[in-house]
């Protein structure tokens, strides 16, 4: 049985799902003004895993994860600009898209995108005005009245009392109450906007999750996840709006992922220590960047730094190693093993990456060990456990030889190695020892390791 970590509760649960064999997971995404930056990439893997995981369990996943397309962000960053928003919203969703792909993530089932749902937000806004738990304010804003709702802080365990005495209000703002939040924004002269109820206009970023979400999954639904900046007041208000406006529980687990901290510092661009996912993926191979993500578990807090991931690459090169030429046996060949059923027992305890990690390097040193004892049927066997238990992860799908060639920006193209290991070949043939010893040098100087064998000699970046 998986166990949970469910944020509402603060402990571990089983993991019931409403429907038998069936999941429906709803993740928030990406607020696209800007290239994604690596707290999204920790957000994006995490719920990746989490999706290949009950699925390699048997589970039949229906996998959300929204856009939000509209907001006061977007808008400011058009303006600066001078696009149009939809055009910038284009863009980023499109290098979005490029650099999940490189992270090995998989497209989720649906991707509703925040301006495609005015209709069911503002239907769902007309819901909650009419049952008195929203209300239009003179400014031709729509709030939500917090206080009609007498559960909110259940997610987030803030006392409503504590945030209305601490809350700042705006002279300009109609709120009733200071904790109130807003589900529909009056438009601005020229800016984009809607028709409703209560004039044109746009929806408040919370409302957007609350429709699509229900629209896609239900009323109810198992799982709700996203970064841990949106635990309050995102979610928290998601709750309310929710289950004020269908009059049922709005979701079942709650799933948050950790935090990501660069040299022990809050990410943050006014420390000067803030990258986006591209500017990682050009110094370092995709998959090491993955692999350092997926080598946590998706709750810890997880320390970026160039040691980090250098030892991230170390590591998987290890695993890569063991796979390094052989043919793993057909799948169907090779039955459960001790391997499979551990990694069940560590992912069936809240997706506990980090202990799959430790038994794909266990495979990997079984590999190792058949291969010297010449035992090739059975390194074959397990090389086949190793790359089906790594897919669950998102790792080690990769052809050992290309893995270990890939063009990281280093300075010497494919072509070029592989025209000095021919000169130091020659070298060697016509015993030059010196010349080949050179070479082989000025190769490790920039990175190239030589691994010679019977067989001829391989290359890898260091």
């Amino acid at each position: 049985m998986i166990r949970i970590y469910n944020t509402l509760t603060q402990q571990k649960e089983e993991f019931r799902p409403i429907e038998p064999g069936k999941v429906r997971m709803y993740v928030c995404g990406m607020t696209v003004y800007d290239y994604c930056h690596l707290g999204h990439a920790r957000v994006l893997v995490a719920f990746d895993v989490i999706t290949r995981y009950l699925r390699h369990r048997g589970y039949d996943v229906h996998y959300v994860r929204n856009i939000t397309d509209i907001d006061d962000k977007i808008l400011r960053r058009a303006d600066e600009n001078g696009e149009v928003y939809s055009d910038l919203t284009g863009r980023m969703i499109r290098a979005m898209h490029e650099d999940e792909a490189k992270l090995g993530v998989l497209s989720p089932n649906e991707e509703p995108r925040a301006t495609a749902y005015i209709d069911e937000i503002i239907a769902m806004i007309h819901r909650l005005v009419s049952s008195g738990h929203a209300y239009a304010a003179d400014n031709g804003d729509v709030y939500f009245a917090v206080e009609s709702f007498p559960d909110y802080g259940k997610l987030s365990k803030k006392k409503l009392d504590d945030l209305v005495a601490g809350a700042r209000v705006d002279v300009q703002e109609a709120k009733r109450s200071p904790a109130d939040f807003a589900l529909w924004k009056a438009a601005k002269p020229g800016e984009v906007s809607w028709p409703s109820p209560w004039g044109d206009g746009r929806p408040g970023w919370h409302i957007e999750c609350s429709a699509m979400s229900t629209q896609c999954l239900g009323d109810t639904f198992d799982i709700h996840g996203g970064g841990p900046d949106l635990l309050f007041p995102h979610h928290e208000n998601e709750i309310a709006q929710s289950e004020c406006a269908t009059g049922h529980k709005f979701v079942h687990t709650w799933m948050h992922a950790g935090a990501i901290r660069v040299n022990k510092e809050k990410m943050s661009k006014s420390l000067g220590n803030f990258f986006t996912i591209r500017e990682i993926l050009d110094k370092y191979p995709a998959e090491v960047v993955r692999y350092f993500l997926v080598s946590s578990h998706y709750r810890s807090q997880v320390d970026y730094s160039e040691d980090n991931v250098a030892e991230a690459g170390r590591t998987l090169t290890k695993l890569y190693h063991a796979l390094r030429g052989i043919v793993p046996a057909k799948e169907a060949d090779v039955p459960e093993t001790e391997h499979d059923r551990r990694f069940i027992e560590v992912m069936d305890d809240d997706f506990n990456t980090a202990g799959a990690i430790a038994v794909l390097h266990g495979v990997a040193n079984e590999i190792n060990q058949y291969r010297r004892d010449g035992h090739e049927e059975e390194a074959k066997k397990s090389a086949s456990v190793l790359v089906r238990l790594g897919a669950v992860l998102g790792l080690l799908q990769q052809d050992p030889e290309a893995f270990f060639q890939a063009d990281t920006g280093g300075e010497l193209t494919a072509e070029e190695i592989e025209s000095l290991i021919q000169a130091r070949a020659d070298a060697r043939k016509a015993k030059n020892f010196a010349e080949a010893d050179r070479i082989r040098d000025e190769l490790a100087e920039k990175g190239i390791i030589l691994d010679d064998s019977r067989e001829g000699t391989t290359w890898r970046r260091g």
